[in-house]
């Protein structure tokens, strides 16, 4: 059989999307599809590609990782924007789980202990304040509602939770999660700095990301970066404060009387719980601990890249300025507010 040549055998260039019809220059040309060993190939896939392995590496942390994605994002755009929109969800859930096979669980007892009254002032004081700001800045108060549940729990998860509940259009959906998302972005590149400059334990920036942070994925990511003990704390309240989804979702259901919804219960924080005690009282499992959180750990900067190339320019655009300065203002008060009582209150 002949090899394939170009141009015969190409198949007919896809459509042109949104996307590569502004893509102009260099970056056009990285649109067009060429033939490699018989399959038609785009220049940014393959750059998607190489940032991919780059980021199973361990050259590449949390912040990189969502850096990479990101230029990715503004630049060529992401190839396979429906493949890891899908993936991301699951591939931070296998991550967190994995991340339990590296944790005692009478540490993570104490350190939930800690972060207990926390999170049940911050949650219950946020979503407070999220509705007379969300009035106050003429917002719906769905988007307002959802803008404050994934500050108030655990960002994405959390609106992907209560959404449904709630009644909200795919719309309202979209814009808190750009929110959240480009919220989080600047959390994972600016807490680690902070911490630093102020001296912070591993205990205290870990209770603060868990706290301040909207997303599960910026929250071990930038505890990750700050140290073990840190990722430790963090990952352990979080989870802890993200079971709040469920009874946040049946009060949504009460207030805004929707009848006959599902609760989505996160059912991944029990598989982290499981590794935990595995981890603890199962000491056959110690030898193969440390692979599970190394393998978990790489999912993680993995799933930031996704995120990161998931944030285009169009995304963050169509959030508009409102819905940004309620997601702002609720997260300068409480990063700001727990800040200032951990630094006076723990070790």
């Amino acid at each position: 059989m002949a090899p394939p040549t170009l141009p015969p055998s190409i198949p007919p260039a896809p459509p042109e999307t949104a996307e590569s019809a502004v893509a102009t220059g260099f970056f056009r040309h990285l649109h067009t599809p060429h033939l490699v060993a018989g399959y038609p190939v785009t220049g940014r896939q393959v750059v998607f590609g190489v940032l991919l392995v780059f980021c199973l590496t361990p050259w590449a942390s949390p912040p990189v990782a969502l850096a990479l994605g990101l230029v990715l994002a503004q630049t060529l755009g992401n190839p396979f924007a429906s493949e890891t929109k899908a993936a991301t969800a699951k591939l931070l859930q296998y991550s967190v789980v994995g991340l339990g096979f590296g944790m005692n669980a009478h540490a993570a007892v104490q350190a939930g202990r800690t972060g207990l009254l926390f999170t049940v002032v911050s949650i219950l004081g946020t979503l407070i304040l999220g509705y007379f700001a969300g009035r106050w800045l003429g917002l719906g108060r769905r988007v307002t509602h959802l803008i404050s549940c994934g500050t108030a729990i655990c960002g994405g998860s959390a609106i992907a939770a209560v959404g449904p509940v709630l009644g909200a259009k795919d719309e309202e959906i979209s814009v808190a999660l750009g929110t959240v998302f480009v919220l989080n972005a600047i959390a994972l590149f600016t807490f680690p700095p902070i911490g630093h400059a102020l001296a912070m334990t591993q205990q205290q920036f870990g209770l603060w990301c868990a706290i301040a942070i909207h997303d599960t994925s910026s929250v071990v990511g930038a505890a990750k970066v700050y140290g073990d003990q840190a990722l430790q704390v963090a990952t352990t309240v979080k989870l802890a404060r993200a079971l709040w989804i469920i009874p946040v979702s049946i009060g949504t259901a009460l207030i805004f009387k929707q009848k006959g919804v599902k609760i989505k219960i996160p059912y991944f924080i029990f598989g982290f719980i499981a590794a935990m005690l595995l981890n603890t009282y199962v000491p056959a499992l110690h030898p193969l601990g440390p692979v599970l959180v190394a393998l978990a750990k790489i999912g993680l900067t993995l799933t930031l890249f996704f995120i990161g190339a998931g944030l285009s320019a169009k995304t963050v655009r169509a959030v508009g300025a409102r819905p940004y300065l309620l997601g702002v203002l609720l997260w300068v008060v409480i990063s700001s507010a727990s800040l200032y009582v951990i630094l006076h209150t723990v070790a």
